[in-house]
C-alpha cells in the first residue's frame, strides 16, 4: 500500500509517495511519485497553476515532412532553378528569410496538412510546431509572400526540379517494382471563361461532371509497389488522353533511363484511354515493355470466343480465362481476356442506377409536355435537350426516342429501352481484355499486374482528398502559377508517400495514406511557459503530448520524437548556396 513521506534536504521538506517493497528479500520504501513541497503540493492539490502557461501545436506531420525533405534537400534542389531577382542574395531571391526553396516547401507541406488558400495558409501554420522547428517568424508570410517566389521558377525548370529530387530519393530508398502505371486526370476551375491570359484552363470531359467549367489535365506515373510520383505534367485541359500519351511518352522513357529503371525489368501499365495504332507504335519505338487494356467493341470475334468458353458450365470461376496472339495493329501480341464476377456486379450496379436516373427525366419530360401550361419548346430545342440528357455512356444505346407533333403546338414523346441491347452489354459487363507483349508471362501475372491500374485511380482520389493533399482549392489564373502549384501539390504528395512507404515499412500499419496523415496530424507539441518571477524571465519547456499505442510506434519508426529537441537545420532555407 502506498503512503506519503517526507525527507528533509538542505533545511527544506519535500514529500514522496512511497510503497514498500521487497528487494533482495528485504523490505524496502520504493518512490512512486515526487511531490515536492508544503506549497507545491497544495497548489496542486488546488488546482492552482500561476505563472504556468500551456499552449500545443500540431507537431507529427509537420516533423516527419520535414525530416524526409532534410533527406532529400528539397529547399537547395529548388534553389538551384529559381531565377534571380533584385531582392536577393548572391542573386537569388530571398523574402522574410525564407528561400523560393523553403516557401514552395512550407506550402507542399500545408498541401498535406489542411489544404488552404495561399492567403489561409498562416492561420494553418501558426496550429502547428513549423515555426519553432524551423526557427523562424512567418507573421509576414501572406499570398504575396508565395505568388512572389512562385514566379521565380520557370515552367521548364520544374521537369529538371522533379528529376533531381527523384535521384536523390532513389539514392535513399530502394523502390522496387517491375512495372510502373501511367494515367490522367483533370480538374475544374473557376477561372473565367473570357480570362485569355490563361491558356492551359480549357473545357472538355471532366471527370467530375463539371463540363460547365475550365479543367486543368494532370499526367502522372507511379511506381508499383510504392505509389512513389516518379513523372507528372499539368497540360491543357481540352486534350484528349491518346494524344497527352503520345507527346508525354518520350519524357517517360527519358525520366525513366535517368533513375536507372531499365527497359528490360520494367513495363509501363496504361488503360485504353490512351490507346491508338500510332501510341502503340511510338511505344514499341521507346522499346517498353507494356500491358493495356483493349475496348470490346472493336474487338467482337474476340468477345464472342470468350463468351463461347465463360458459357460453357463446366468452367469454374478460376477457369474464367481466354488468351490467344493476335496481330492488332500491325503486331503480334499476347490478348487475355477475362471475367470477373466482382466487376460485373460493379459494372452492372451503374448501369442499373442511370437506367433508372435517365428514364425517371424522360418520363418527368413527357409529363411536362403534355401540360397545356408548360413552358413552350421547338423540336430542335427539344431534341437537343433529349440529346444532351442522354449523353452518357451506354444511354444513346439503349434509349430509343421519338417526338411526334400533336395540335396546339405540342409534343409528345415517346421512348423504349433496347432489352436486346441490354443483355448483350450485361454480358460483357464482366469482361476486360488485356494486351500485352510479354508473351512469356503466366495470366496471372498479366492480370494482376494490369489491375494493378487501380493504383494510380487512388493516388487520384489522393490528390482529389478534400482533408489531405488535394489540388483544390486553386486561385491562380495564370498558366506559370497553375503548373507551379501542381508540382507544389505533387512535392506534398511525394514527401507523404515516402512516409507511409516508411511507415508500412517497419510497422504493422496497413492503413490507408489519409489515415496516418491524420495520425500524424493528431500527435501534438506542448509548450509550457513558466514566469520565474525571481529573475523576472520566462521558461520554455517542450515536450510530447500523450500519444496513442500506434502514434507512438509510427513516431518511433520515423526517428521524430526528439525532433522537437534536435531541430536539424534544413538546408537551402534561408541562405543560397552556390
Amino acid at each position: 500500500m502506498a503512503s506519503i513521506h517526507a525527507k528533509n534536504s538542505r533545511g527544506q521538506k519535500y514529500w514522496y509517495i512511497v510503497e514498500s517493497r521487497r528487494v533482495n528479500g528485504k523490505p524496502r520504501p520504493v518512490v512512486l511519485a515526487y511531490l515536492g513541497k508544503a506549497n507545491d503540493l497544495l497548489k496542486r492539490l488546488n488546482g492552482l497553476t500561476e505563472g504556468l502557461h500551456l499552449k500545443s501545436y500540431s507537431h507529427g506531420l509537420v516533423a516527419a515532412m520535414l525530416r524526409i525533405a532534410q533527406k532529400i534537400d528539397v529547399c537547395t534542389v529548388i534553389n538551384q532553378h529559381v531565377k534571380s531577382s533584385r531582392e536577393c542574395i548572391a542573386e537569388k531571391p530571398l523574402r522574410n528569410n525564407l528561400t523560393t526553396g523553403a516557401t514552395l516547401l512550407l506550402a507542399a507541406i500545408g498541401r498535406a496538412g489542411v489544404p488552404t488558400s495561399k492567403r489561409g495558409w498562416l492561420d494553418w501554420a501558426k496550429t502547428t510546431s513549423l515555426e519553432y522547428l524551423l526557427r523562424s517568424n512567418f507573421s509576414k508570410i501572406d499570398s504575396q509572400h508565395f505568388w512572389d517566389l512562385m514566379d521565380t521558377i520557370p515552367i521548364d525548370e520544374i521537369e529538371q526540379i522533379e528529376e533531381q529530387l527523384l535521384k536523390n530519393v532513389f539514392a535513399l530508398y530502394k523502390l522496387e517494382g517491375e512495372s510502373v502505371f501511367y494515367d490522367t486526370t483533370n480538374f475544374f476551375t473557376y477561372i473565367d471563361s473570357e480570362n485569355e491570359r490563361c491558356q492551359i484552363a480549357k473545357r472538355g470531359k471532366n471527370k467530375q461532371k463539371r463540363t460547365d467549367l475550365r479543367q486543368v489535365g494532370l499526367a502522372m506515373v507511379v511506381t508499383q509497389q510504392d505509389k512513389i510520383p516518379l513523372f507528372h505534367l499539368t497540360y491543357e485541359g481540352n486534350m484528349q488522353d491518346a494524344k497527352v500519351f503520345k507527346n508525354v511518352l518520350g519524357k517517360i522513357k527519358t525520366r525513366m533511363e535517368r533513375l536507372k529503371l531499365n527497359d528490360i525489368d520494367h513495363t509501363i501499365v496504361f488503360d485504353r484511354g490512351s490507346n491508338s495504332k500510332l501510341n502503340l507504335a511510338l511505344v514499341r519505338e521507346n522499346q517498353l515493355h507494356y500491358v493495356g487494356a483493349l475496348t470490346p467493341y472493336h474487338h467482337k470475334s474476340l468477345i464472342d470466343k470468350a463468351l463461347s468458353l465463360f458459357n460453357d458450365d463446366s468452367n469454374d470461376d478460376q477457369n474464367q480465362v481466354y488468351r490467344e496472339k493476335r496481330v492488332i495493329w500491325g503486331e503480334e501480341r499476347t490478348v487475355v481476356i477475362y471475367f470477373s464476377k466482382e466487376l460485373r456486379a460493379g459494372r452492372l450496379r451503374g448501369i442499373y442506377l442511370m437506367l433508372e436516373k435517365k428514364e425517371q427525366a424522360l418520363k418527368e419530360l413527357q409529363i411536362a409536355l403534355a401540360n397545356p401550361k408548360s413552358k413552350k419548346y421547338t423540336q430542335s430545342e427539344l431534341e437537343a435537350k433529349i440529346i444532351n440528357l442522354l449523353d452518357e455512356q451506354h444511354a444513346k444505346q439503349l434509349f430509343h426516342w421519338s417526338l411526334d407533333t400533336i395540335p396546339n403546338e405540342q409534343h409528345r414523346l415517346q421512348f423504349v429501352i433496347d432489352q436486346n441491347k441490354l443483355q448483350e452489354i450485361e454480358d460483357e459487363a464482366g469482361l476486360r481484355i488485356i494486351m500485352t507483349d510479354h508473351h512469356d508471362w503466366s495470366n496471372e501475372k498479366i492480370i494482376k499486374t494490369y489491375q494493378g491500374q487501380a493504383e494510380i485511380e487512388n493516388a487520384f482520389k489522393n490528390l482529389k482528398n478534400p482533408y489531405h493533399l488535394t489540388i483544390k482549392p486553386q486561385f491562380h489564373w495564370t498558366d506559370q502559377k497553375i503548373v507551379v502549384h501542381y508540382f507544389i501539390c505533387m512535392l506534398g504528395y511525394l514527401l507523404s508517400t515516402l512516409i507511409w512507404r516508411e511507415i508500412r515499412i517497419k510497422t504493422s500499419f496497413n492503413g490507408t495514406l489519409d489515415t496516418l496523415l491524420d495520425k500524424l496530424s493528431n500527435v501534438r507539441l506542448a509548450t509550457l511557459l513558466e514566469d520565474k518571477k525571481s529573475c523576472g524571465c520566462v521558461k520554455a519547456v517542450y515536450k510530447l503530448e500523450e500519444m496513442e499505442k500506434d502514434e507512438k510506434q509510427i513516431m518511433d519508426a520515423l526517428d521524430i520524437m526528439e525532433f522537437h529537441n534536435r531541430r536539424p537545420k534544413l538546408s537551402g532555407v534561408g541562405v543560397y548556396t552556390k
